[in-house]
């Protein structure tokens, strides 16, 4: 009887005062949370529940589990332990993961609540997203290195390995050589302020808006929903055009080859009352002038302002259709036309469908 009792107390044990543990632990969070509502950080805390309660069990069956005096547990000691020590290494590396997210989200989310300057909060984003990421693959390196390290056979090899490291990290180097100048290009954007996630860039004749950033490749999605990744390395190496860099504000232009009688000062009026009634339109700066002259058109250049660059797009699309729909109907003269005259023979002009005379007089 006693056979069969050890081990369910062991193991009904080791489960039960993981699950009190536990739910001690997350009453606990609640409770704080609740006292400080401003701090996000004890209600991100409760996602470490279920790492928690791996690590707790895990630790008190490797401490407990040659208690239970069962013969497969006394024949089988070290492959027991050794499988218990890696899911410890394992589910210790996941709370770890788990809880450096939960503190770097809970610092930008009270930064962000509290910053005005939309640029700087872009960048502190952009930066504590690459951090998690390091600290991420940091955490997965140690716990791989230390799971291996229970092995008696890696602790061997270990020697040797180190005795070699020199010769390896050069053909590792030369290897890796794109895969090193990606991470610390990666860094360089991180902490060089050059682009961060939702800056408006063109890269390669593409409009888009960065929308994420790692330590090796970056993503920006266009206007039309499309996603084009790129190794983060371009943005270090070749120049872009980033138009939020110093704010997001921009001016755009509006263009319109028009006939010489186009009455301009009414222009001016018209396109005041359309970015009146513009509700994207930002109020600093908007104007109307002849750029552009030929013997046949004028070409009138509108200039307008938006908050930033998907407004813009807004602002001129709206100045474009509104100006050329009021000139057709109220001033259509100014629309662009082909003049004709009469021959010198005094006849009409032959039409396109019409082939030329070519005879001779007389003929």
């Amino acid at each position: 009887m006693e056979d069969v009792l050890r081990p369910i107390a062991v193991v009904g044990g080791s489960i039960v005062v993981t699950l009190i543990l536990v739910r001690l632990a997350d009453r606990a969070l609640i409770r704080i949370d609740n006292a400080h509502p401003e701090t996000p950080l004890w209600g991100l805390l409760r996602r470490c529940r279920m790492p928690l309660q791996v690590v707790l069990c895990t630790a008190l069956l490797r401490g407990s589990y040659d208690e239970t005096k069962l013969e497969l547990v006394e024949a089988h000691t070290a492959g027991i332990g050794r499988a218990l020590t890696l899911v410890l290494i394992a589910a210790t590396a996941w709370l770890a993961v788990r809880a450096s997210a939960a503190i770097v989200e809970s610092s930008y989310s009270r930064y962000a609540s509290g910053a005005r300057d939309a640029a700087r909060v872009r960048r502190v984003r952009t930066q504590v997203t690459l951090i998690q990421r390091v600290v991420t693959a940091v955490v997965i390196v140690v716990a791989a290195a230390s799971m291996l390290l229970t092995f008696p056979e890696m602790q061997a090899v270990g020697t040797s390995v180190l005795a070699s490291a020199g010769l390896l990290g050069i053909v590792a180097g030369v290897a890796a050589q794109s895969t090193l100048g990606n991470l610390f290009a990666g860094l360089q954007i991180a902490f060089g302020d050059m682009v961060r996630i939702g800056d408006t860039v063109v890269v390669d004749g593409e409009w888009g808006t960065v929308e994420e950033i790692t330590l090796t490749f970056l993503t920006v999605r266009t206007w039309d929903e499309r996603r084009i990744t790129m190794p983060v390395s371009y943005f270090t190496s070749k120049p872009f055009e980033n138009w939020s860099r110093g704010g997001a504000q921009m001016t755009g232009t509006v263009f319109f080859h028009l006939d010489h009688t186009a009455p301009m000062e009414k222009m001016r009026q018209r396109l005041h009352e359309i970015l009146q009634d513009c509700p994207d339109w930002d109020g600093r700066s908007w104007s109307l002038v002849v750029t552009d002259s030929t013997p046949t058109t004028i070409e009138v250049r509108a200039l307008v302002t938006a908050r930033d660059a998907d407004t813009l797009w807004t602002v001129r699309c709206q100045v474009r259709e509104q100006m050329v729909e009021w000139l057709q109907a109220e001033h259509a003269y100014a629309l662009p036309r082909i003049s004709t005259t009469t021959a010198p023979d005094g006849r009409a002009p032959a039409r396109r469908d019409e082939a030329p005379d070519l005879r001779k007089p007389g003929d």
